[in-house]
């Protein structure tokens, strides 16, 4: 992948903290929803394609607005046997239908829960397959500008889909992940290879330091890259989810960094 940003950064004075939430559904539950929501800052609630429900998604709104944490729409694939984080093989126009009608879920409960969308992040697979193909990226940026332009498109740092957010004329948060490895060429390293998820809080915690500290990442191959980070993702759904969650924000204000959201 192109275009990683090399240059270091200055430590800036705020940064989002982002959590994907509302993964249950039916009689199964994934995830700590409300244990995360006073360490977060924007949520990402599924919208019942790779997971969520329409109760879930209509409690995890409420969890939201309860707590001041902004709202965003996650859509992913139609897999959720696979929770989304196998590739398929998929169209432009089925990645901008798939993306419309999951944002349009999600907006129904947020609007009648007396709320306001704020942002999306594709999920897992999908969200992997737009940062390298353009195609895909461009379709994703295009649903979302359609259905409302003032949301901000969180995407990988310095990947198509962040590109292709700006060049629609959305606003785009370059993303950083806090428990996924990174290999050299800028993406996260696949979750069926090994050390793709960090698995200790402090490890984590580490790396998001020297994300946002320098703004730049080592490599699993040893190397450093440079990355943009606007937002930092922290995923719910792993068992050590409300400690890491903790650890990264005590760090981050302990660094004199501000958790807000975009």
């Amino acid at each position: 992948m192109s275009g990683i940003i090399e240059e270091q950064r200055r430590k800036p004075a705020r940064i989002d903290l982002n959590c994907d939430l509302g993964e249950s559904y039916g009689p199964y539950r994934i995830g700590q929803d409300e244990a995360l929501m006073p360490y977060i800052s924007s949520a990402n609630i599924a919208c019942g394609f790779h997971a969520g429900d329409a109760a879930v998604m209509r409690r995890t709104v409420r969890l939201c607005l309860e707590h001041g944490v902004a709202i965003g729409a996650h859509p992913g694939l139609p897999d959720l046997a696979g929770f989304g984080r196998r590739a398929m093989q998929i169209s432009a126009d089925e990645a901008y239908e798939m993306v419309v009608y999951q944002i349009g879920a999600l907006i129904g409960f947020v609007k009648s829960e007396g709320g306001v969308l704020r942002h999306v992040k594709p999920h897992g697979a999908l969200y992997n397959m737009a940062a390298v193909r353009l195609d895909l990226a461009e379709a994703i940026a295009e649903a979302v500008y359609k259905v409302d332009p003032e949301l901000i498109l969180y995407g990988l740092s310095g990947s198509q889909l962040t590109r292709a957010a700006a060049n629609r004329g959305l606003r785009a948060a370059e993303e950083v992940f806090a428990d996924r490895t990174y290999r050299s060429d800028g993406t996260l390293t696949p979750r069926t290879e090994p050390d793709a998820v960090w698995h200790d809080a402090d490890s984590a915690a580490a790396q998001v330091i020297q994300m946002v500290s320098v703004g730049q990442v080592r490599t699993r191959e040893g190397g450093m890259i440079g990355v943009k980070a606007d937002t930092v993702c922290i995923h719910g759904d792993g068992p050590h989810a409300v400690a890491f969650a903790e650890t990264i924000r005590r760090r981050l204000e302990g660094a004199g960094v501000r958790v807000s959201a975009p």
